[in-house]
């Protein structure tokens, strides 16, 4: 193959290669660019000069470090099974430095290019914030012209010089807008194919990412909790070790206090509500998952009175995974009626405490430490602090949320449920009772004359309860000005009969006492909302802002579920029910629907939510039908090929609707010579644009039978004088003529 001598494709390559280094650097936060762009460009301008010579020296030296790099690349992989996508990218970068010196022809160039956009996939891969995203454009930007170059050099087309340099000035001053536009409209049907491409389930593959490995000692008892924003009298900020008494000495008498402003009060055995203050945001981690939740953390059973605690932080159990596998299994709660697995996939950004964030019912955890452990509330334990950098992934198994069944499920509530999670302090037990029965028989009260439906079930009188808190009790405006709760008061009591109000947590407390007080086992529960969406990346962005508690309610057979009486809050955590196959177009649409006046925006709403819901169903069972078996597969396959066949014949019998659409509103020899035109063309044989009717005709002889010859020139020279001189062709003999060739081509065709 001929030497590349083109300076600007090698130049536009070098560009690719090095933004590929600078996206992963920037996607996995390491520093491959401080040496690979330094050397791949020395590289790239030694190969220029050294294009036309054999240099069999380097060759040589250019292979055994090839060899070495893979002997590294191999021994790296062994330590590092969990995630190899880095170790790769790796490799990849050591590789093209290597080539680097070895580039005279355009096919070494074009290794490089492939080089660059692996490198660009890998980021992607790895790149958890839009910090991506400038780099992305980057790369299309100079990608374009690459790609224009590199085919330029495969035609061998040289440098064109034009007569004038006014000449090559206007050339260049229209490829420059022609350049913009293209980038625009690549760049805009991008990302119109992002917003409405469905987005499945992921985590197909049962490769799921992880850390690499901990080290942990075997002393490890599950029982203590670490949390950072917590310290004991007397001991550094780092060692803010919880056992089984709590955090300090005041968090289980509730003595006034003081809010940490970075860690969540409310990750610990013991909680103090009767602290005040408020948290500065920071992004705490970055949640991948198949369906939107609240990432629980703990839960509590035992009512302090200003507060909670875990009255069984003793009972934890470990469990450890085998030497060959990262995935530890968790005990699952029995519990009955339709469920759903769902993956997340958890990367730490800041340090937490020792407390596992993971969805409800998690049953897998493939995580970097051997061993981890889970109280008698479903907490999962680390023997370590989640640090900035981790990365593990939770399977749970999550039960649907079906009202109705939840509504019809039975008050025989088991001794051990009975024993924890239904007591209450026998000072403020008639009071609190009192106030929940008032609210229920208000309700009754009010819905007699407008609907015969009742709160007959605990399902029914816990969301109802939940909904009163929102809208009859306020939080504080400013939330330093709410008093301390006294050393002989009550947080529920304070909260319903004096402060007509509370902090956020205060609402979930109060909620779990008078469930309590009707008979409705109750227990308080802390974790993270869902945090904020990127649609751009996928990922749920988790800040200690959105750290809160909820109450959770026991149902005979069907288990624990939440419900939020907070104000602004939703009073239903999301559930896996919410579809998220077209969450993109979702968000996009709302933020157009703020401009639309309300009644506009209902009705398109009402529309886009049906077409949608059908579309995302049978997108979904079109899905499922590949993860059952080999019958699955084939009728899937059956399926979309009958869809793929009726839609190519439905867009087939449009555009002959359409053409035939527009020949009616033709004049009649326009109409009959566009449809000798398309005829010709279904044979291959089209009218070139640049050919005049008179140069068509000429050639159609060439390529037809003579019949079918004349017909097409006697059409092409009635047309001529029709168009351009005015005069009247016989149509009559013209469409016979036309007619009579056809059949007889079909009839040739056929015999």
């Amino acid at each position: 193959m001929a030497v590349e001598d083109s300076i600007p494709l090698r130049g536009s390559v070098l560009a690719l290669v090095i933004l590929g280094i600078v996206a992963t650097d920037i996607a996995s936060e390491s520093s491959f660019a401080f040496w690979a762009i330094p050397l791949s460009t020395v590289g790239s301008c030694w190969s220029y000069f050294r294009r036309r010579n054999s240099n069999v020296p380097v060759k040589f030296c250019i292979a055994i470090g090839m060899l070495v790099a893979l002997g590294v690349f191999f021994g790296q992989l062994l330590g590092q099974l969990n995630d190899t996508r880095l170790v790769l990218a790796e490799l990849l970068i050591q590789l093209q430095v290597l080539h680097s010196f070895d580039m005279p022809r355009r096919k070494d160039l074009g290794y490089s290019i492939v080089i660059g956009l692996i490198l660009l996939g890998v980021a992607a891969t790895l790149s958890q914030t839009l910090g991506f995203a400038p780099i992305l454009l980057l790369f299309l930007a100079t990608a374009l012209p690459t790609l224009v170059l590199d085919y330029r050099s495969r035609l061998g087309i040289e440098k064109v010089e034009v007569e004038s340099e006014k000449v090559k000035q206007k050339s260049n001053s229209s490829q420059i807008p022609f350049y913009f536009l293209l980038f625009t409209l690549i760049v805009g049907l991008g990302l119109g194919i992002f917003a409405v491409l469905p987005r499945f389930p992921g985590y197909q593959l049962r490769m799921f990412p992880m850390s690499a490995p901990i080290e942990v000692k075997e002393n490890f008892t599950g029982r203590s909790i670490t949390n950072p924003g917590y310290v004991r009298q007397g001991r550094g900020n780092n060692q803010g070790r919880v056992g089984s008494g709590g955090s300090t000495q005041d968090d289980k008498s509730g003595t006034p206090g003081k809010l940490d402003s970075t860690q969540y009060y409310g990750f610990n055995s013991t909680i103090n509500q009767n602290l005040r203050g408020e948290m500065k945001p920071k992004v705490l981690m970055r949640v991948r998952s198949q369906a939107e939740a609240f990432w629980r953390v703990l839960a509590f059973d035992r009512y302090t009175g200003k507060g909670w605690e875990i009255s069984r932080n003793e009972q934890v159990k470990r469990f450890k995974r085998s030497p060959w596998s990262y995935q530890i299994f968790l005990d699952q709660p029995l519990f009955s009626g339709k469920s759903k697995e769902i993956v997340q996939t958890y990367s730490i950004v800041a340090d937490m405490p020792n407390l596992v964030p993971a969805m409800a019912h998690a049953k897998q955890v493939y995580f970097p430490a051997p061993m981890l452990a889970q109280d008698t509330e479903g907490g999962i334990r680390s023997p370590v602090e989640l640090s900035s950098g981790l990365t593990y992934t939770v399977i749970s198994d999550a039960p649907y949320r079906d009202r109705t069944l939840l509504g019809k499920a039975g008050t025989k509530y088991p001794k051990q449920i009975q024993d924890y999670y239904l007591k209450i302090p026998p000072q403020i037990a008639e009071k609190v009772k009192k106030r929940t029965e008032e609210i229920f028989a208000d309700y009754k009260r009010v819905q007699v004359s407008r609907s015969e439906k009742e709160l007959d079930s605990p399902y029914e009188k816990s969301l109802y309860l939940a909904q009163f808190l929102k809208q009859h009790y306020s939080l504080p405006k400013n939330p330093l000005d709410l008093p301390f709760i006294g050393e002989k008061d009550d947080l529920v009591e304070t909260f319903l009969f004096k402060a007509k109000g509370g902090y956020p947590d205060h609402f979930s407390t109060v909620l779990t006492i008078m469930l309590r007080s009707v008979g409705i086992p109750a227990r308080l529960v802390v974790g993270f909302s869902a945090g904020q969406f990127n649609p751009f990346t996928g990922l749920y962005v988790v800040s200690n802002t959105d750290a809160h508690a909820m109450t959770e309610v026991y149902f005979p057979k069907y288990g624990w579920f939440a419900f939020d009486p907070i104000p602004g809050h939703p009073l239903i955590p999301p559930s896996i029910e919410e579809d998220q196959t077209f969450s993109v177009l979702r968000q996009f649409w709302n933020w157009v629907a703020g401009w639309l006046p309300s009644p506009v925006t209902g009705l398109l709403n009402a529309i886009f939510e049906t077409i949608f819901s059908i579309i995302a169903r049978t997108l979904t069972w079109f899905w499922g039908l590949f993860s059952q078996g080999w019958l699955g597969v084939l009728t899937g396959l059956t399926v979309g090929t009958a869809t793929a066949f009726m839609s190519w014949f439905a867009w087939v019998q449009l555009k002959e609707w359409r053409f035939q659409r527009r020949l009616s509103k033709l004049p009649p020899m326009e109409s009959l010579y566009q449809q000798m035109l398309k005829w010709t063309a279904k044979k291959g044989l089209g009218k070139h644009p640049a050919q005049t009717p008179f140069e068509y005709a000429k050639t159609s002889y060439e390529h037809h039978v003579p019949g079918t010859a004349e017909a097409i020139d006697e059409i092409c020279q009635a047309y001529v004088s029709w168009r351009y001189g005015g005069e009247n062709p016989n149509l009559e003999e013209l469409r016979q003529k036309w007619k009579e060739t056809i059949r007889s081509s079909q009839f040739a065709v056929r015999n």
